[in-house]
């Protein structure tokens, strides 16, 4: 059943449910006008016995006169007058002089209109109907066959036999033909879904202006399409993007092997060449572990070793590690953070993406390089750094976190993945990451990390959020 076409299965459950509902319908009707039949026959014998009542009250008259021959057709009713011993005084001619009532029933029809149903009498062939009432002292018995109810009852039942099919079918057509119209657009969208691939962008499902399920579910499909086509656009860019910064390294590692193999004729040749080769290796080794460590995070499969982490512990470490090229710039790295202050997370990937800040503002900015920390509520911290340069243009900060996104200004070669990178660690921690440009002047990059509080007894509780 389950791999028929939709169509034919809301059909077939449609035809179904029409069935019950007709037949359900037939039975009720049936059974309604056999009660409207029963209570027509026990009024028709109710007059018949007042009209036979009164003529049998008259002087000189029986059931076989004239008078109540027209009151009683033959084949079809009948009569008969019993006295207080049920003895038959008068009778219809097919009865004979066998009396209708047993002694408890005459007993009964002495106290009031008695109704009863008889199996065919002599004379009669069907099942007959009647009522026994007191004249004078006296029983009249009227009663009729069924012949008239069972008839009418047949012909409706053979009109519903006929009609009900017919109206089955009727409907059954009906509910295939909307299932059809209802599907249509189903199908539209299944046509034009099957065409669209990579290659057809901009290609969306036709969404039908119903205001209906299916009008949601198109505007739902099309817009798992749009994110669908944002990520597939994102990943082009990316594998491009990675492609281009890894051929500049490439390139000049091959023309340095080369050189060192044609022109290295002195030692102190060969070492310079050996060395630049060394430092573009290092730039392709570090850009391998920075798309690696984005492909992770895309994954979910980013690990981290949390631990209670000191804040002023890891702005010191940070801090120490890039003294040397400070020094070396004429430039003052400065931390400032209050101690007690703990996060939890990854020391080495915190280290990494601080030092990514650093590394950025000793190469694109100016001054001193601010290293600072403040907690928000003692339930966030967050993680400044700053410094006195520049700062970057306008038009590159709402993008200063994209991959392979560097400022127009920048003459010095980036892979544009250190400001990504610190947004993937920051998110993998639970925090977020906003750069701005300073008031007065340089960049101001802030990193939010949820807060550890720590208690009396020197130990880190978990996180409070």
């Amino acid at each position: 059943m389950s791999r028929l076409p939709i169509r034919i299965r809301v059909t077939a459950a449609f035809a179904v449910a029409m069935a019950a509902v007709l037949a359900a319908s037939g039975l009720f009707l049936y059974l309604r006008l056999g009660s409207h039949l029963e209570t027509a026959l026990d009024r028709e014998l109710q007059l018949r016995a007042q009209d036979l009542a009164a003529l049998v009250s008259q002087p000189h008259t029986s059931l076989a006169n004239d008078s109540s021959t027209r009151l009683v057709e033959r084949g079809e009713s009948y009569a008969q007058l019993l006295d207080a011993r049920g003895r038959v005084l008068e009778t219809t001619r097919p009865l004979g002089t066998v009396p209708l009532l047993s002694g408890t029933e005459l007993r009964e029809a002495r106290r009031g209109p008695l109704y009863s149903d008889r199996a065919p009498l002599p004379g009669l062939d069907e099942t007959s109907r009647l009522l026994a009432v007191p004249v004078g002292g006296r029983i009249l018995v009227v009663g009729a066959t069924r012949q008239d109810r069972a008839e009418t009852l047949a012909s409706f039942r053979d009109e519903l036999l006929i009609a009900g099919p017919v109206a089955l079918l009727l409907a059954s057509l009906a509910g295939y033909g909307l299932a059809g119209l209802s599907l249509r657009q189903v199908e539209a969208m299944r046509r034009r879904a099957a065409a669209i691939s990579a290659d057809t962008r901009g290609e969306r499902l036709p969404v039908p202006s119903s205001g209906d399920e299916l009008e949601r579910l198109g505007t739902t499909l099309n817009e798992m399409l749009d994110r669908l086509e944002a990520a597939l656009e994102r990943e082009r860019d990316f594998v491009a993007d990675a492609g281009h910064e890894l051929r500049t390294p490439l390139a000049l590692l091959r023309t340095e092997l080369e050189l060192a193999l044609r022109h290295g004729d002195t030692a102190e040749e060969l070492r310079t060449a050996i060395q630049a080769a060394s430092e573009e290796a290092e730039r392709l080794v570090q850009l391998a572990e920075d798309l690696l460590l984005i492909a992770r995070s895309d994954k979910g499969e980013l690990a981290l070793r949390r631990e209670p982490i000191d804040v002023a512990t890891l702005l010191a470490s940070v801090a120490t590690r890039f003294e040397w090229r400070a020094a070396d710039a004429g430039r003052e790295i400065v931390q400032n953070a209050l101690a007690g202050t703990f996060v939890s997370g990854d020391r080495i990937r915190l280290e990494q993406a601080l030092g990514n800040l650093v590394d950025n503002a000793l190469r694109h900015g100016g001054g001193t390089v601010h290293l600072e920390a403040a907690t928000e509520r003692g339930r966030r911290v967050a993680l400044y750094v700053r410094d006195d340069g520049v700062g970057f243009p306008p038009e590159f900060l709402p993008r200063a976190f994209e991959r392979f996104t560097r400022p127009s200004s920048d003459r010095r070669g980036g892979t544009g993945l250190g400001l990504s990178i610190v947004r993937t660690i920051a998110v993998a921690h639970g925090g977020s990451v906003v750069a701005v440009n300073g008031e007065r002047g340089g960049v101001d990059v802030c990193v939010v990390l949820p807060a550890l509080v720590r208690s009396e007894a020197s130990h880190v509780a978990l996180p409070a959020f």
